[in-house]
């Protein structure tokens, strides 16, 4: 058991101590967002306003997310991740608090969209931040890091905030969001001041390529977006469909859910750390985690037994464990040659775009079609995702021969 935990403690090894702080920061910041889950019943129970009103905020909610992204990318580019993220988390903080006193429709729709266009400009430039404290050896495991540090915040907040909620009414939700971004502030000013941080990985392009130019990359984002709006089915239409269909109750939907982010704390970390060091291409780990998240479907409608829900948690979960540090990683190693705000928030902006379109889609294809009918779509989604990916894999391994083979002439050249 001794050599088992010294063995999961191992994998964390090599990382820097900013990478740790970027961590703790993110840690902060997610498990301070706790009012978002809490958000439509707010907006029904307080302030009394329709599902439609309802569905229209979360729209403005999505919104704010791709326009922050992409302007998060952009001023990344132009002044420096740390400026942005010290901006993102000290004015997230302070919008959090003042959208508690907006009751309107109208209001509401702005403030939120407000928030979460200041919110998501932290995104793109902490990917590049922690691209240059991370040894590019080190990456994706770095990225798995922060992965942990998000799941464990929105493992967290939800309990923190229903307690609190309890306790002090959902205007104490406001307050303690905006107090927690601030502090998240507080301990970025204080242990990540880019004069006394070490840089581990500084890439400067002489003549940086846009992001919208490298074709690889598009098809890349496309799969993405696929990916998300698969993946966004087990926290929005799955939850309906435990209890709709196999009548499983809160308490057992809850630890279905919850056995995701265990298994993502206790193995995620290892399988990384052991898939590094296996021959095996990002591209080839992205499609096979595809395969794994669209299997997760399938094999609802294959059997009635309620056992299947825990395999197809299973399966999406490793599915998920692989794919996204994977995709993350090949997403800052693109950023490289190029303008690196601009690639990771077009990187953000995919699963932005996947937030908009994918709970919506999958409501309304439950209700239009029912869920098994529902199910097989998101497979054929799924297999466009990995159809996407194999194109990219081939994509990449062409330009590679061509690049050895023009290698090769210029060697022969040079040898007559």
């Amino acid at each position: 058991m001794k050599k088992l935990f010294n063995n999961y403690l191992n994998t964390f090894k090599g990382l820097s101590q900013e990478v740790w702080w970027l961590a703790l920061i993110t840690l902060i910041n997610r498990a301070g967002t706790m009012v978002i889950p809490f958000l439509s019943l707010y907006l029904t129970k307080s302030l009394n306003f329709s599902l439609n009103d309802v569905g229209w905020v979360m729209s403005a909610f999505g919104l704010g997310s791709v326009i922050g992204s992409w302007l998060g990318g952009k001023l990344t580019d132009k002044i420096g991740y740390y400026k942005v993220m010290a901006f993102s988390l000290l004015a997230t903080g302070l919008l959090f608090i003042a959208l508690q006193f907006l009751t309107t429709f109208p209001t509401f729709c702005l403030g939120i969209f407000l928030v979460m266009l200041v919110a998501d400009m932290f995104r793109p430039a902490m990917f590049v931040a922690l691209s240059a404290y991370s040894k590019p050896e080190n990456k994706t495991r770095s990225v798995t890091l922060i992965r942990l540090a998000i799941n464990l915040g929105f493992s967290a907040g939800p309990a923190i905030g229903g307690f609190i909620i309890t306790a002090l009414s959902y205007g104490g939700l406001f307050w303690v969001d905006g107090i927690t971004c601030i502090m998240a502030t507080l301990v970025l000013i204080n242990v990540l001041n880019p004069k006394k941080a070490k840089i581990l990985d500084n890439v400067k392009t002489e003549n940086p390529k846009s992001a919208y130019g490298d074709k690889a990359f598009l098809i890349f984002l496309a799969a993405m977006i696929l990916f998300g709006i698969v993946f966004l089915q087990y926290f929005s239409t799955m939850p309906l469909y435990y209890k709709d269909v196999h009548q499983l109750t809160e308490l057992e939907i809850g630890i279905i859910l919850g056995m995701n982010g265990f298994l993502i704390f206790v193995f995620e970390m290892p399988l990384i750390k052991w898939l590094e060091n296996t021959n095996f291409t990002k591209t080839g780990l992205m499609l096979f985690g595809a395969i794994l998240t669209g299997s997760s479907f399938i094999i609802l409608n294959f059997t009635p037994w309620v056992g299947v829900l825990v395999i197809g948690m299973l399966l999406m979960t490793f599915g998920e464990m692989i794919a996204f540090p994977f995709s993350n990683a090949f997403a800052m190693d693109r950023a490289k040659k190029g303008n690196q705000g601009e690639y990771m928030a077009l990187y953000s902006i995919a699963f932005s775009i996947a937030h908009i379109f994918g709970h919506n889609a999958g409501m309304r294809m439950v209700d239009a079609l029912g869920f098994d009918n529902t199910w097989y779509i998101v497979t054929l989604l799924a297999a466009l995702c990995v159809l996407l990916l194999f194109i990219l894999r081939q994509y990449l391994n062409t330009k590679k021969r061509r690049k050895e083979k023009a290698k090769n002439e210029e060697k022969d050249i040079l040898w007559i």
